[in-house]
This record gives C-alpha cells, sequence and structure tokens, in this order.
C-alpha cells in the first residue's frame, strides 16, 4: 500500500479493508489462512472485514474454491479514475518541486475535443509568473496550433488521431483555429516541433509579454498530456530562457512518464 503523509492518521478499519482488497487482486483467489500470514491479522478480524466487503458488494465468497475473490463491484471504484487522474497524480509532486527550484510557474494539460484544458498550474507557487494565480484556468481552454502545450500535443499524438483533431479544427470558428486552413504552415509547425522535441506558443497570439515552451508526456506510443512553462520576455531573451528551462522541463516530462509506470507496477503491500 502507497503511503502517503496525511494531516490525520486514516482510520484503522478503513485502512484494513483496503489491504485486504489490495491483497485479492494479486491472486485469482485467497483463503482467510493466505490473507492471515500476508497482514498478521487475527484470522476473525479478517472474517469480519472480509464479511463487510461482501455485503458492500466488493468481494464474493466461494466457498466451492476454498476461499475470497473480487466481484465486479470493484469496477465502480475506479469509474471515475482515468488516464486524465492518473497523469495529474503523477505529475503534481514532480511539477511542484520543479517551480521551487526554478521559481517558475508549470502548467499540466490534456486534450479534451479541439483544446487543450489546464487540470494543475503551479503559477500560485511561484514568484516569476507571467500570469495572474489562475491565469492558467481563467484562458479555460488553450488552442491545439497556436498554444504550446497544444502543438506539443498535436506533433506527438498518433496520426489517426491528428487527422481527427483537424478536422474538428476546419469546421471551428474560434479565431485562433482559422491557421488549420494553411496546410503547408501546420505542416511546418508540427515538422519543427517535431525536430525540436518541444514546442513554443505563436508570437501573434496574447499574452505577448510572454513566451511560453511545452513538452509531450508519453506512456508508451500514447500522448496523455503536454505540461509547459511561461516567462516574461523582458526578462531574458529566447535563448537564454531555453538554456534554463528546456533541459529541467524536458527531464520533468521522463520523469512523469517513469512515475506513471511506477504507479502502475505498484505492488500491493501489506503494512500491518
Amino acid at each position: 500500500m502507497r503511503k502517503r503523509s496525511l494531516a490525520h492518521p486514516p482510520v484503522e478499519a478503513v485502512r484494513r479493508a483496503f489491504t485486504l482488497l489490495e491483497l485479492l487482486n494479486c491472486r485469482r483467489i485467497s483463503s482467510v489462512n493466505d490473507l492471515h500470514k500476508d497482514t498478521g491479522l487475527a484470522k476473525s478480524t479478517i472474517v469480519r472485514l472480509l464479511d463487510s466487503l461482501v455485503t458492500l458488494g466488493y468481494v464474493t465468497n466461494d466457498p466451492r474454491q476454498g476461499g475470497y475473490l473480487l466481484s465486479s463491484g470493484v469496477k465502480s471504484l475506479s469509474s471515475g479514475f482515468c488516464h486524465d487522474s492518473l497523469f495529474v497524480e503523477a505529475v503534481k509532486p514532480l511539477a511542484q518541486d520543479l517551480t521551487k527550484r526554478l521559481k517558475i510557474p508549470i502548467a499540466v494539460c490534456v486534450f479534451d475535443r479541439d483544446a487543450m484544458v489546464v487540470r494543475y498550474e503551479t503559477d500560485r507557487d511561484s514568484q516569476m509568473s507571467p500570469f495572474h494565480p489562475g491565469m492558467y484556468q481563467r484562458l479555460r481552454r488553450l488552442r491545439m496550433l497556436t498554444r504550446a502545450v497544444g502543438r506539443a500535443y498535436i506533433s506527438f499524438c498518433p496520426d489517426s488521431e491528428r487527422n481527427e483533431i483537424l478536422d474538428v479544427l476546419r469546421v471551428s470558428d474560434e479565431p485562433e483555429d482559422q491557421i488549420v486552413h494553411r496546410a503547408d504552415e501546420v505542416e511546418e509547425i508540427i515538422a519543427k516541433v517535431r525536430r525540436n522535441g518541444f514546442a513554443e506558443r505563436s508570437r501573434d497570439v496574447e499574452p505577448k509579454s510572454s513566451c511560453s515552451v511545452s513538452v509531450p508526456v508519453f506512456q508508451g506510443a500514447e500522448v496523455l498530456g503536454a505540461i509547459g512553462l511561461s516567462y516574461f520576455t523582458s526578462a531574458m531573451p529566447r535563448s537564454k530562457a531555453l538554456e534554463l528551462y528546456l533541459g529541467p522541463l524536458l527531464k520533468l516530462g521522463k520523469d512523469v512518464e517513469d512515475r506513471i509506470e511506477a504507479i502502475r507496477q505498484a505492488p500491493a503491500k501489506a503494512s500491518l
């Protein structure tokens, strides 16, 4: 079981119940004796917890096979958890750490239909944010062909997905989407981003007092989203900004990928 620092200790019965669920997830079927050996809990305690989980619909008791197994009810526990949730869970502490070190705001974005949506940002923790706190959130939807995070995503997503996105943008009334009708320019943007390994915001869109840089985050061949940062153009030239920030941003992307993989593969371990 992964541990986190909490303001208050977990309720013991809840912690034990979830430990049993994690252990049941590791085997096709588990006996009370198996769970006793795994946890060290008294068998009577285990039976009471299992009875509660059976009543709640998360566990089934199969006497013919001599043990307990998960029921389909456990699917409801993850129905609201998706790739986006895992992505944000993995990136948050790493983005916070990078902002503390570089004093620069980080935005964490995912794709939604025709734009990138900010799921998390550290601008409140940055003393050098080009935006007022929450500005990323107020922008709401960052366009795919003009904003750094959009360019990073569309340039590295699979060809089939990219074509679908472009089809959607072709019927868009959004001013920033009209570049889609200039096919040669779109191709050059995508080729440049893929060649460089990062994307930058178009200089034709606001706020022109700052620039943004973004990189994609992968899980295998799939692009989960994009992370980006912004800096004041008056504070430093582009070359200096890329020298200072691009390396750490690329490393952040790779660290997020590694952390996502670690979260997915983390074995259930009893901590009792």
